[in-house]
């Protein structure tokens, strides 16, 4: 089994390298990445040297670059975690958040439909569902909860899943999408709210919290989103959307009072 990781030099991506290499040493991972600031090529240092593993630096808005490589390893599958994520900067500069997430998307895609595999799988996010309200603890997003984004990351990843079962219907292609809540754990990106609060209190900073710190998130152990998405794409069926949560939600300024009383009783 040969599987294209698209994304995996960022957070998600790596541990599910690493997951993968673990739970299917005779698969060949190849790992598909832009470094853009989110990525970081030294998170793979220790699966470097497994001979079942190949890092490519590539664009996967290049589709003469995504053909070559589809042409030299003939995919199984193609996992994509490749994506611009970050909210604030998407408000920023909206352009690079729907060519890379939508239109990268339909590159590989495309290749997948000209090369042929047994299954593509969209790497999604909850925020596609937009919010919950804060009055109403007892209400859950399902898979059969409305797309109502409110931003322009999690409306270019919402055209993303929209285009991926659009490929379903129209081409056949096999495809699963999995949506999931905020990840954490190792090798988070240094700009997110569990790495950044950490960051700022060993360092006597201020802990910089949105309003009053009342907004709720679901926080998923990224290694159990690993987990989950592997069974996704071995057992998972065709043409799916799959939830992935931790039933761990907690208020933003819960996270901040939990850092410091860990912090506090380390030292």
């Amino acid at each position: 089994m040969t599987i294209i990781v698209t994304g995996g030099a960022g957070f998600i991506g790596s541990n599910f390298v690493f997951h993968m290499l673990k739970e299917h040493p005779d698969y060949r991972i190849i790992c598909l990445d832009k470094l853009t600031y989110a990525g970081n090529l030294s998170t793979l240092a220790p699966v470097m040297d497994n001979p079942n593993f190949r890092f490519v630096k590539l664009d996967i808005c290049d589709r003469e670059g995504v053909y070559k490589l589809f042409e030299e390893e003939h995919p199984d599958m193609v996992v994509n975690f490749a994506a611009e994520s970050h909210v604030d900067r998407s408000i920023e500069n909206p352009e690079v958040f729907l060519k890379t997430n939508i239109l990268g998307t339909q590159v590989l895609m495309d290749a997948c439909r000209k090369y042929g595999i047994t299954r593509y799988h969209q790497v999604s996010t909850d925020e596609v569902y937009g919010d919950l309200p804060l009055d109403r603890p007892d209400l859950f997003f399902t898979e059969e909860t409305p797309i109502h984004t409110s931003s322009p990351y999690s409306s270019s990843k919402a055209g993303a899943d929209l285009l991926v079962m659009a490929y379903h219907r129209t081409y056949g292609l096999p495809v699963t999408i999995s949506r999931c809540s905020n990840n954490y754990g190792p090798y988070h990106f240094p700009e997110k709210l569990i790495p950044l609060m950490i960051a700022n209190a060993l360092a006597d900073k201020p802990l910089p919290v949105y309003g009053e710190g009342l907004n709720v998130r679901d926080w998923l152990y990224v290694e159990d989103h690993c987990k989950a998405i592997d069974l996704i794409i071995h057992k998972g069926r065709v043409g799916e959307v799959y939830n992935v949560g931790g039933h761990n939600e907690k208020q933003n300024i819960e996270i901040v009072k939990i850092i410091c009383d860990a912090l506090c009783k380390c030292q």
